[in-house]
């Protein structure tokens, strides 16, 4: 672990190695079941590297055997939850994580294996992409369990797969693996187990890290566009119009292309 990254509970590792940022969700005897200090400190991690340079890529996962099995019911033990909500001892500290991620410099990449369920779905749709395996169990079982969502899976979920797709999903519960994950549009690979997601996420966030990182700011900002609800117009007239005086390493990279 670098020693400039500490995770702020036992419930997440952190580790920085060629300028990758990984946090692992660390309940593995729970299958990584999600609890509000996670996403505390998931809050306070990615917010660190945001304002440090030498982090280009944070990766997002889980110890043991799964990515995660959703939220740790446990916690909700003498809850009473109101009209289908879980309420604010999971929804202020999920709500602040999301954000951050979604507002992040850097990259953010879910590498879900095992299994993600509901509340981990949620999570992992936060993030710029998903790569996963193909024995992966996918699921958002909100109805099963009488709730309905607070994380965003009615907007993040549709916007991924189409709204016809998102809600047989939602309405029925059922459970997909990482291969058709892949063809509805969740997940963009399945890779055959977890050594191979390993080489590909490192694969990937090698490539993001070594191209122009004021740039891929730019594009995160400008991909948002088409999450806002502008028209393709208004969007395109942004897409022009919007400055990015960040951006300094042009001449020298133009300068290196042979």
């Amino acid at each position: 672990m670098s020693e400039l990254y500490k995770s702020p509970t036992e419930y997440l590792l952190c580790d920085v190695n060629n300028r990758v940022l990984t946090i692992t969700l660390n309940r593995p005897e729970a299958m990584n079941a999600l609890r509000p200090e996670m996403f505390d400190g998931i809050k306070a991690l990615v917010t660190q590297a945001e304002g440090d340079s030498s982090i280009a890529v944070i990766v997002l996962e889980g110890a043991g055997r799964a990515f995660s099995a959703g939220v740790d019911l446990k916690v909700l033990q003498g809850f009473d939850p109101k009209a289908g909500k879980i309420g604010d001892i999971f929804d202020k500290p999920a709500a602040e994580a999301w954000d951050i991620i979604r507002k992040s410099r850097c990259p953010v990449i879910a590498k879900v294996h095992g299994a993600c369920f509901t509340g981990a779905l949620e999570m992992a749709l936060h993030c710029d992409f998903i790569f996963t395996t193909v024995d992966t169990k996918f699921g958002d079982t909100h109805a099963k369990f009488g709730l309905r969502p607070t994380w965003g899976m009615s907007q993040t979920l549709s916007q991924a797969i189409g709204v016809r797709k998102a809600k047989e999903l939602s309405f029925s519960a059922r459970i997909v693996l990482g291969e058709e994950a892949v063809k509805l549009g969740i997940a963009n690979a399945a890779e055959v187990d977890k050594e191979a997601l390993d080489s590909l996420v490192n694969k990937r966030s090698s490539q993001i890290s070594s191209n122009s990182q004021e740039a891929v700011k730019a594009f995160k900002d400008l991909y948002g566009l088409s999450q806002s609800g502008l028209s393709i117009d208004d969007a395109l007239k942004a897409e022009l119009e919007n400055e990015f005086p960040e951006i300094n390493d042009t001449n020298e990279r133009l300068a290196d292309f042979k």
